[in-house]
């Protein structure tokens, strides 16, 4: 799954939405038929465009970017969509996996970057134009301009954190009380807009399968207080194969995306952790994050 100049996506460290939307535009000029539809809007007023491939009536769907500090996985799924269109078109294999035939099967609808307000945030630094929240966060911030850390979106609230699945509980356990970089569940579960957009989505399709794709430790959590279905365990053995990632079945943690699929649907869902060091993890491990996240994405597609 090698990139190569003549690719569309090029990897970059400025990644942000901007160029996410430049991309589409120019993979929708080469690719026609691709489907893309804009699911929602940001704090910001940010589009959140959700990308298909395949034709299939199983319906599946893939993440990144819940976090702003982990626009990696923006990029990984964003190569992702790319490879498959070039698979399909051109009638090949992708590592091995039938991706024409597992697009005339089953559709994946991808949600590249879930979090565009934050993602721009931490690529971009502050601009103080039309930003009502100038204050807001610089104050959760404790003062520093220094964004590269950060997590939430615009408005401070960590987006992983606010699905409607025990959330008091996890309320409860992060003791942060108001906006911050990381762990502030927000007022009341899907207060913000980005989450209930994800939320309204899967709500609105019949995914058979969720993968939310975010940054380090090359793990793959799959259970979620033994509400899992038996067979999500072959899936992430087969995840687990292909990538050399750790499973872990439960933590000590709710609210989340999956957390919220698997509780709500009784489906397969998993988070997955990308790449390995602090984020955001630097751009010259993209080469060896993407051979094991792009067959974990693959695998996922084969396996629902």
């Amino acid at each position: 799954m090698m990139m190569t100049e003549n690719d569309i996506i090029k990897i970059s460290d400025a990644y942000n939405h901007k160029t996410m939307l430049k991309d589409l535009r120019n993979l929708k000029n080469a690719y026609p038929e691709l489907e893309i539809l804009n699911i929602g809007k940001s704090v910001l007023n940010r589009s959140i465009p959700a990308v298909r491939l395949g034709s299939g009536k199983k319906l599946l769907h893939f993440n990144g970017a819940f976090h702003a500090n982990e626009w990696i996985t923006s990029l990984l799924l964003m190569v992702f969509i790319e490879k498959c269109l070039q698979a399909a078109h051109s009638d090949q294999d992708l590592e091995g996996f039938d991706v024409p035939k597992l697009l005339a099967e089953k559709s994946v609808w991808i949600v590249p970057m879930v979090n565009p307000d934050g993602v721009d945030l931490v690529q971009n630094g502050f601009s103080t134009d039309n930003n009502p929240y100038y204050r807001l966060i610089i104050q959760a911030n404790k003062g520093s301009t220094d964004f590269r850390h950060w997590k939430a979106n615009i408005r401070g609230v960590d987006l992983n954190d606010q699905f409607p699945a025990f959330w008091e509980e996890e309320k409860s356990r992060r003791q942060t009380s108001g906006p911050s970089p990381m762990n502030y569940p927000g007022p009341f579960p899907l207060s913000e807009p980005e989450a209930r957009t994800i939320a309204d989505f899967t709500r609105e399709n019949e995914f058979e399968l969720v993968m939310a794709f975010h940054a380090q430790g090359e793990e793959i959590y799959w259970g979620y207080r033994e509400l899992e279905p038996a067979y999500a365990e072959t899936i992430v053995q087969q995840l687990v194969q292909v990538s050399g990632y750790r499973a872990v079945r439960y933590v000590d943690s709710d609210a989340g995306y999956k957390d919220w699929f698997i509780y709500k649907w009784r489906k397969p869902g998993f988070t997955v952790e990308c790449g390995s060091g602090q984020n955001p993890l630097p751009l010259k491990q993209f080469p060896s994050i993407w051979a094991k996240a792009g067959k974990i994405m693959l695998a996922g597609l084969q396996m629902a």
